[in-house]
């Protein structure tokens, strides 16, 4: 059956993040297209965007394309705006995919999602940054999001991440649970992702507990969607079998 898949990426990562993986869909028939969110462009001031403009901008790329039966994919802060868009166009969707992303509450905002040591450093290097973003430190990037992928390839995807505005960080959305639109969720996550550490702020059980289902594990660290590609649509495309 040829899918239809839409391809969110998380904080710091544009649509060039999902090439690997979108030629592979590609490749075995379906249509892929990923996209970059408003302020993560290279060159955008993110002081001009506030979290409503990711998601009204994916709910009218949704619209616009007129796309349907849609396979919505979010990695990491990308549950964001993958969130507010499936209640914003639900007719548009067939099912929607967390990989090793936040599954927001009513009103809650990333900064109380993370651990408060995290919270504090994003904070930091915002007040630091002269421009309100968050760029994340090569060491905690190393050692936290892509510690399972040799060194060249952790600086060549470091160098092309992009500024976080930092309101993508500190602004919630009020919505309901997932569950009232009554659209098949998956819960995907890398087996060695630590970006969220092990205890009561890890991926595992909560993010799939908010959506009431069993997450599905996938070979890698943080960024195993674009360093393990292969695998993950692997991943990807047994989770439909157990969806239905």
């Amino acid at each position: 059956m040829v899918e239809t898949y839409v391809l969110v990426p998380g904080a710091w990562h544009g649509a060039w993040s999902w090439r690997p993986v979108a030629d592979r869909l590609r490749a075995a028939g379906h249509r892929a297209v990923a996209v970059t969110l408003p302020g993560l462009a290279d060159g955008d001031d993110g002081r001009r965007f506030r979290l409503g403009d990711t998601i009204d901008f994916l709910a009218d790329f949704l619209e616009s394309s007129d796309l349907t039966d849609v396979t919505l994919v979010g990695h990491s802060w990308g549950g964001y705006p993958v969130f507010g868009a499936a209640h914003r166009v639900p007719h548009r969707l067939r099912r929607v995919v967390f990989c090793s992303a936040f599954v927001p509450e009513n009103d809650v905002p990333l900064v109380e999602d993370v651990p408060p040591g995290h919270a504090e450093l994003f904070r930091q290097l915002a007040r630091e940054s002269g421009d309100d973003s968050v760029v994340l430190p090569y060491p905690v990037w190393q050692n936290a999001f892509i510690q399972d992928t040799p060194e060249p390839v952790r600086k060549l995807v470091y160098d092309l991440l992009v500024p976080q505005p930092m309101s993508y960080f500190e602004e919630g959305m009020k919505a309901p649970a997932l569950s009232t639109l009554g659209l098949p969720v998956t819960y995907l996550v890398g087996e060695s992702d630590v970006a969220m550490p092990p205890g009561e702020y890890a991926w595992c059980p909560r993010f799939p507990a908010r959506l009431g289902v069993t997450p599905i594990g996938i070979p890698g660290d943080h960024e195993s969607f674009l360093t393990r590609p292969g695998e993950f649509v692997s991943a990807l495309s047994r989770s439909h079998v157990i969806d239905g």
